[in-house]
């Protein structure tokens, strides 16, 4: 398995930065999946100068951003032959950093979710992904990981653009359990009224709701949950996104985006069904193991 890995000047800049708050939780779990990195330059220098992942043949150096290294990882999360193919991104994202809104790091996150591939811009997020693939290759869970995983403290966001609204019934639906476990669950507008009313139908109490609505996202129900993240209440989002169409309420989507990577060490976001099907299973199969 092999992701791109990039990093913002902010998450690299410090000895405290955010990657190598990763890379001390995670390194481990790197070196035991064998997992590829192919990292942007200058992230790649900053793992280097900072001793992490030393003499580690599967961490790869690709050109600086401005040099295309990050276009380079958007061709391969699309595939180019010739063992050229990402199975997904980690690109820890400074909110305030223009660079995250260049055309090749928009196309980084779009191409990930058309391709049904991880796309990883918090710490959270990178290491529940590690600790998820970790699980799913048989190793016994990771007790450094126990308080990331304990969902039953926990809030999740659910949200899906119109096209994708089945697809969030059918992931419910399926994993009815799993998202029962959380203290909490939140969505917009018309999304939470349809989970509410599958959860009725699965036999949850009637008079109470299996999930807290919020307005619709262009009427601002995304903001209202970028709030609570920003409050360190809600923890977890998954917000499947239809790349294909214009969103008009483009500012109040990237609002919650933002809130999500404003608080990288503590919100994990998933942005595609079959991303989402395989935590799922994965958070099955730890608490199994527990």
């Amino acid at each position: 398995m092999r992701l791109g890995l990039a990093a913002n000047q902010l998450h690299h800049a410090q000895a405290d930065a955010a990657l190598f708050r990763w890379l001390r939780a995670c390194e481990a779990g790197v070196r035991e999946l064998d997992l590829g990195l192919h990292a942007v330059g200058r992230t790649y220098d900053a793992i280097q100068r900072a001793g992490h992942l030393e003499n580690y043949a599967p961490l790869r150096r690709y050109p600086y951003g401005r040099e295309g290294g990050l276009m380079k990882l958007v061709a391969e999360v699309v595939g180019l032959g010739e063992g050229r193919v990402l199975d997904g991104a980690i690109y820890l994202i400074d909110p305030v950093d223009p660079s995250s809104i260049f055309p090749e790091a928009i196309a980084l996150k779009r191409q990930c979710v058309i391709h049904g591939k991880p796309f990883i811009s918090t710490v959270a997020t990178a290491r529940d992904w590690i600790e998820m693939e970790r699980v799913h290759a048989g190793l016994a869970p990771d007790p450094g990981a126990d308080s990331l995983h304990a969902l039953e403290t926990q809030t999740m966001a659910l949200i899906a653009h119109d096209a994708m609204k089945p697809q969030m019934l059918a992931y419910a639906s399926e994993h009815f359990d799993v998202l029962s476990r959380f203290a909490r669950r939140v969505g917009t507008g018309t999304t939470g009224q349809r989970l509410n009313e599958l959860a009725w139908s699965r036999g949850w109490p009637s008079d109470s709701a299996w999930v807290e609505r919020y307005q619709s996202g262009p009427m601002g129900g995304d903001a209202q949950i970028a709030d609570l993240v920003l409050e360190r209440r809600c923890q977890r989002a998954i917000f499947f996104e239809d790349p294909h169409v214009a969103r008009q309420h483009e500012a109040d989507i990237q609002l919650l985006e933002r809130a999500v990577t404003t608080r990288t060490d503590e919100a994990a976001c998933i942005t595609s069904p079959r991303v989402a099907a395989r935590w799922a299973e994965g958070a099955r199969l730890r608490k199994a193991r527990r």
